[in-house]
């Protein structure tokens, strides 16, 4: 890269020179500038006359990795999933990210993919939404280690409330994101979601991140993005017509499936809390039955039947 440098502008320069410059013997230089010629095919030169090597034309990039056709479409797909993320943080730094790369590979491989793309789509339902700005704010404070205030409102709530963290990470969840920091005032690790945070400060307070905290541990029992203190061992049956779905995905770090004798499906995961298992179980409606434990079958049956009775039709009387 530094020879690179060194040649990109027209400049001529030797191995003594490069060598020199570099730290390093003459013979590694030429084996470079020969790597450089042969194995990346940029335009490096060695001129007899006056015993130099230069760029017999311009080079706007150096071709600093080597990547196959099919590695290509795959970084191509990626880009094209990242459409759907347009307005939510990180957009503009990948889509930077990736002109990069794309830049760095122009002149490796021929490959026009436009129709092959067309066969390609993704859709995710539910984008949480942040404001960039915010975001960026975070970030940098969780970056940094320093202390933010920001006013928060709670899920359900109408009015905000101030609070101090120190901010450790941040994390999607199903499509959300989430700030986990130790909130100063009731002295515990929390979830904060990213959409209800306003106001943010960034305050001059460095913090030290504890050595043990990890993202993994921490939603080792979340099923979702709700972390609980609870111990719960969840085990439902799938009916056969839904084996397929529910074996083929991955839905928890804990997860075991086992397939009984009649094609239904046990599925069973360790988790810290029931609210978002709960609604999941729901989603499945008949074909999704809770054993274990009692309290997630008795919410179950209570939703169900309120649900119910939601729906439930009066008959219209009749006109005489």
């Amino acid at each position: 890269m530094r020879i690179h440098e060194m040649l990109k502008d027209g400049r001529r320069t030797n191995c003594t020179k490069l060598a020199r410059d570099l730290e390093v013997s003459t013979k590694t230089v030429m084996r470079d500038l020969a790597c450089m010629r042969d194995q990346l095919a940029l335009p490096a030169e060695y001129d007899a006359s006056t015993f130099s090597w230069h760029y017999t034309r311009a080079v706007d990039t150096f071709p600093s990795v080597k990547v196959t056709e099919r590695e290509l479409f795959a970084v191509l797909v990626a880009q094209k999933a990242l459409e759907l993320y347009k307005g939510t943080p990180y957009h503009d730094q990948l889509a930077q990210a990736f002109e990069k790369l794309s830049a760095g590979l122009r002149d490796q491989v021929s490959f026009s993919p436009s129709s092959t793309l067309q066969n390609v789509s993704f859709h995710h339902s539910g984008l949480g939404r942040a404001d960039l700005k915010l975001f960026e704010k975070l970030t940098k404070a969780v970056n940094e280690s320093v202390e933010i205030e920001f006013m928060y409102r709670k899920l359900g709530q109408k009015n905000t409330e101030g609070r101090c963290v120190q901010p450790y990470h941040l994390a999607n969840r199903e499509n959300s994101w989430y700030l986990v920091g130790f909130d100063q005032q009731r002295r515990a690790l929390r979830n904060f979601a990213v959409g209800r945070i306003s106001g943010v400060v960034l305050t001059t307070r460095a913090f030290v991140r504890p050595g043990d905290f990890s993202p993994e541990s921490h939603y080792g029992k979340a099923f979702g993005a709700f972390v609980g203190s609870g111990e719960y061992r969840v085990v439902i049956v799938f009916s056969a017509a839904v084996a397929d779905q529910v074996q083929e995905r991955f839905w928890h770090e804990s997860q075991e499936t086992k397939v009984l004798t009649d094609g239904r499906v046990q599925f069973t995961v360790q988790l810290g809390a029931l609210d978002e298992i709960l609604r999941w179980v729901l989603g499945w409606a008949e074909q999704a039955e809770v054993i274990s434990p009692k309290e997630l079958r008795t919410l179950v049956a209570q939703r169900a039947a309120a649900t119910a009775e939601q729906y439930q039709i009066t008959p219209r009387k009749r006109g005489r």
